[in-house]
């Protein structure tokens, strides 16, 4: 025990001595959360709008009306017909709404600009809305669960906090393994009779108390600053953290075990692991949209069972049993990966 300690002690103070390490390893996560929840956003806000109207009546005053105090639309105004297709065309509006009176039926038609496609479906859906809401037939009835007020850092935070860790701790423990080999300490390390299992938890420990600071830092960024609702399952939330960081960790072990170099470490350990984390976790594309192929694939992606139930969790406010299948799998992907890292690095020795 007092072996362990000892390198416990030892790992510990050559993170504290990193001065610009531990600053970059304690703001990166922040910074981009607070990127992510703020300036990154899916909403589609300022339409630039304008409007014709063939002939006025009581319904089209009520649906401009709407339009101007609506706060996603900047109205512009009226406009002839035949200006639209310039003013859409030079960028000085987003798209335009035709308003028609026959015999006491409002007919309309939407023009909008679809360079950007994913855009243009959400002004369209947003002037639709305007559109019905102000007609004399029953309005639909939306009733928006777990995110009423549509926010996309409800969205982005679980991905965030998935692709976060995983590049932190996987990067933090890899290099700090590879650089006690350049040095040839680790060499030194390996002939003493200390177990090589022993080595490898006195170097984790100080890397998961760092994570867990980190963690403390994001949940109450998430909570306080983004405004994700807050209930009684939050040491939940902790829990399954705290499994994903040992993974996370692990994963950086393995790394560690088959580089030689720092900068390869770094390079596995950013390169390879950020675009998979970006793209197959479900942080930004949904997965059932993936080709059936990368649906498979995104299966290994530790991250996206973590985004799933960090969502559950934190958005949807679930109990834990309605997790129970993320966390099975990634216990097992803890499991896996720290005997494939252990059985490495005793091989190594």
């Amino acid at each position: 025990m007092a072996i362990f300690q000892s390198l416990i002690k030892k790992e510990a103070l050559h993170v504290v001595r990193d001065t610009r390490t531990m600053v970059i390893t304690l703001l990166m996560p922040l910074v981009l959360l607070l990127l992510f929840g703020f300036a990154i956003s899916t909403e589609v806000n300022n339409i630039k709008l304008l409007a014709v109207v063939e002939r006025h009546n009581d319904a089209t005053r009520d649906i401009l009306e709407r339009l101007r105090v609506n706060d996603y639309f900047t109205f512009m105004g009226l406009s002839a017909a035949s200006e639209v297709e310039r003013v859409l065309r030079s960028g000085e509006a987003d798209a335009a709404l035709f308003l028609k009176d026959d015999n006491g039926e409002i007919k309309s038609q939407i023009i909008v600009d679809a360079s950007n496609a994913s855009a243009a479906q959400a002004i369209t859906g947003y002037i639709r809305g305007v559109i019905t809401g102000a007609t004399t037939f029953d309005p639909i009835i939306n009733h928006t669960l777990y995110n009423p007020q549509m926010k996309s850092s409800y969205n982005f935070v679980p991905g965030i906090m998935g692709m976060i860790f995983i590049l932190i701790c996987a990067i933090i423990t890899s290099v700090s393994i590879v650089r006690e080999k350049e040095r040839g300490t680790m060499d030194l390390l390996l002939v003493s009779p200390v177990r090589p299992v022993t080595i490898m938890l006195g170097k984790l420990v100080p890397y998961f108390m760092l994570s867990c600071i980190i963690l403390a830092a994001m949940l109450t960024i998430s909570y306080t600053v983004l405004g994700l609702p807050m209930s009684g399952n939050v040491f939940d939330v902790i829990a399954i953290s705290l499994i994903y960081i040992v993974l996370s960790l692990s994963i950086g072990l393995l790394v560690s075990t088959v580089v030689d170099t720092q900068l390869t470490a770094l390079i596995v350990s950013a390169v390879a692991f950020m675009l998979p984390v970006i793209m197959l976790s479900g942080m930004i594309f949904p997965i059932d949209n993936m080709p059936v192929i990368l649906q498979w694939v995104s299966c290994i992606i530790p991250a996206r069972w973590y985004t799933e139930a960090m969502r559950k969790l934190m958005i949807e406010q679930l109990d834990i049993s309605a997790v129970m299948k993320e966390i099975v799998i990634l216990v097992m992907m803890t499991v896996i990966l720290l005997v494939a890292a252990v059985k490495k690095f005793n091989s190594g020795k």
